[in-house]
């Protein structure tokens, strides 16, 4: 084909530059046309030719990185060497009843697709009417899940990201509020001319359009667009507060045709203890209703406790409508990196390649046999870590999600299976002890023979005097401890109280009046607002002592950039008393104002944080703070600081037994774990 030369100024005036590629092995600027979203990459031509050798000849003999465009005074415009460029999108949809692990397969989904070189985002959907989870409680939807822009999304989205290793934003966290926000916003101005604002269309298309441009945002750290984006709706077909995402994604599908769009439906199959059969009639009513409703699945996933029997799924595959092989087993499993297996080893991939025209190849997927060996060695655990988490809302485990997944994801690293210890703060406290004695007895029990004490982020009055005695427990025993957020700010008021001798030390969250305000209010925020008014998302955090244990965990880095949600901080004007006696701010934010980081001099491991590092963990990049409480609590803290911040191999293998070789290239991968940048 001919080369197409183009002026800069037609060029200005007819396409976009967007994106990166790599072509010919250097990166290239993508133009992308605003009409036919064709993308091509870009080379230039040179000024002059010389006699006696063609361009082609010229390039082939050597071939030049591009230079800036602006100083060029016309460009070479060639074909995209692969494939058209067109969006494909994943919809989840959720029957029987809630809670069913959608987002656990939706991740799963993405990570089978990412493993196969492809570009992957999600998005979200909520139906409450809530602008976002900000202001929910953590027995109602779990916990509160912060992302860099300082978006509070639902707990899900952390799911994504921790499966995928991407960074999403707050409009990927998709709910009714935010759409009818929208939408009223847009009739205000008068952008609908008069005309009479409706559910259809004028709320189903602004749906679409959001998910339209939210999946063009680029997620990875290369800056790339996503080529495949998976939805997951929330709650379950039927709700009445779905029923305009359900026909907003009727239309949809027609829109971006059916070779770009596919649906997947999650049901329950139940199998009742008192006959043990497998019951596919939930499943047959769901599919049917989403049906009427305009959607037909592509792939039905049955949630059961056992792999469902052969004649089972031939009988879904009746009376859904779908291929036997489209009927997908999510059965219990022993852990949550086995099912993007499960879902690997029936198919799935093979699906996705033929009904949504996918560029995957046949060749083994490196990214999902990390995940293999990393399940697999989850199984052959056998040394135990135990942890006492003390917090507010140890009830609904939800509600820590992703500081039981950062400690999952260190316990992995060292090779330790993970025993988490739940005890509520308020059965520690000496009033507990007249009111209910067994209770009390048992969390102090439990406490007690905990390897390592963790004390979480939370809000309110009620359960602190429970975590400052836990606190106070770990101080004097020489116990490692984390304190996240709140629970660092406790660690401050615990060591004021029994070492500085402030015995009325407090927060004035707690207590506004008192006499030492070790914890204080330190505005950035709006106080006549609740929703959205914290220190929220990423920020900052830099070292001021390079030999902190902390500094040490994050690679001798002089910063670190991690996720923040709070109100209250700690008091700097007591910050020299304070490290007088041994507490040592051994962190702080760009304005040297904000205290981040607090270590207690010997001590085998107490550190606080006022940011949120399990929002940032991965399964092979565990969080650091949690990191080093697993292994002080393993007792192998000090070895792993003496060798450079490595784990031995023999600490790394301690699972398998001694006839078992290990593997080099797994323990290249153990090793990567540790570099958290």
């Amino acid at each position: 084909m001919n080369p197409w030369v183009l002026p800069l100024d037609v060029w200005k005036s007819m396409f976009l530059i967007k994106g990166f590629i790599h072509f010919h092995g250097y990166p290239s600027r993508v133009l992308v046309c605003p009409k036919t979203n064709r993308k091509s990459p870009i080379e230039y031509a040179p000024r002059k030719k010389k006699k006696g050798r063609s361009y082609l000849a010229k390039k082939k003999e050597k071939y030049k990185k591009p230079q800036c465009c602006i100083t060029h005074a016309c460009i070479l415009l060639r074909p995209y060497p692969y494939r058209e460029y067109t969006m494909k999108y994943i919809l989840v949809t959720g029957g029987v009843i809630s809670g069913i692990g959608k987002g656990i397969i939706a991740s799963s989904i993405g990570t089978i697709l990412k493993s196969s070189s492809l570009h992957v985002t999600s998005i979200k959907i909520d139906p409450y009417i809530n602008i976002d989870a900000g202001t929910f409680s953590p027995y109602e939807h779990g916990e509160v899940f912060v992302l860099d822009d300082g978006g509070e999304v639902d707990l899900d989205l952390g799911n994504y990201e921790r499966f995928l290793d991407i960074r999403l934003t707050k409009d990927n966290n998709l709910t009714t509020g935010k759409i009818y926000q929208s939408v009223i916003n847009k009739e205000r101005k008068g952008d609908y001319l008069g005309k009479t604002v409706q559910v259809v269309p004028h709320i189903t298309d602004a749906i679409q359009e959001w998910v339209m441009r939210q999946a063009l945002i680029p997620v990875d750290e290369d800056g790339i667009e996503p080529e495949v984006c998976v939805i997951e709706l929330g709650g379950t077909v039927g709700d009445i507060e779905s029923m305009p995402f359900i026909e907003a994604f009727r239309q949809f599908q027609f829109k971006v045709r059916k070779e770009n769009f596919c649906n997947i439906h999650v049901s329950l199959v139940p199998q009742p203890s008192a006959t043990g059969e497998q019951k596919t009639k939930p499943t047959q009513n769901s599919v049917r209703e989403l049906r009427g409703l305009g959607l037909s699945p592509d792939l039905v996933v049955c949630r059961c406790t056992t792999p469902l029997d052969t004649s089972v799924k031939e009988k879904i595959s009746m009376f859904c409508h779908v291929e036997p092989q489209q009927v997908i087993c999510v059965h219990d499993v022993s852990s949550i990196y086995r099912v993007p297996i499960l879902l690997e080893e029936q198919g799935v991939v093979e699906y996705f390649r033929n009904r949504l025209d996918l560029p995957i190849g046949r060749q083994p997927r490196r990214l999902l046999m990390k995940w293999k060996e990393m399940a697999d060695r989850y199984d052959r655990l056998l040394e135990t870590c135990s942890i006492a988490l003390v917090g507010k809302y140890t009830k609904f485990s939800d509600s820590y999600a992703s500081v039981i997944k950062s400690l999952e994801h260190s316990a992995l690293a060292i090779s330790h299976r993970l025993e988490i210890k739940y005890i509520d703060s308020a059965d520690l406290e000496p009033a507990s002890m007249l009111e209910e004695p067994v209770r009390y007895h048992e969390a102090w029990q439990k406490l007690c023979s905990s390897a390592g004490v963790l004390v979480p982020g939370g809000f309110g009055v009620r359960g602190t005097e429970g975590k400052i005695q836990a606190i106070s427990w770990a101080r004097k025993q020489k116990k490692p401890f984390l304190g996240v957020c709140l629970g660092m700010q406790l660690a401050v008021i615990e060591f004021s109280r029994n070492v500085l001798g402030w015995t009325d030390a407090n927060s004035t969250e707690f207590s506004p009046q008192t006499n030492h305000p070790v914890v204080i209010d330190m505005p950035e925020h709006n106080p006549g607002q609740m929703g959205g008014t914290m220190r929220l998302g990423k920020r900052r955090t830099i070292f001021r002592s390079p030999n902190s244990v902390m500094q040490k965990l994050y690679n001798g880095n002089e910063y670190v950039e991690e996720r923040h949600r709070h109100r209250y901080e700690v008091n700097p004007e007591l910050r020299n008393e304070m490290e007088a006696k041994g507490l040592q701010f051994v962190g702080h934010d760009t304005e040297g104002e904000r205290m981040e980081i607090v270590e207690l001099a010997d001590h085998p491991y107490f550190v606080g944080v006022q940011y949120h590092p399990e929002f940032t963990s991965r399964p092979i990049k565990p969080s650091p703070p949690y990191f080093g409480l697993l292994l002080a609590s393993a007792g192998k803290l000090t070895q792993y600081l003496e060798r450079g911040c490595r784990l031995s191999p023999r600490d790394t293998y301690s699972d398998r037994s001694e006839s078992s070789s290990p593997d080099t290239e797994i323990a290249e991968i153990k090793f990567s774990m540790m570099n958290h940048n």
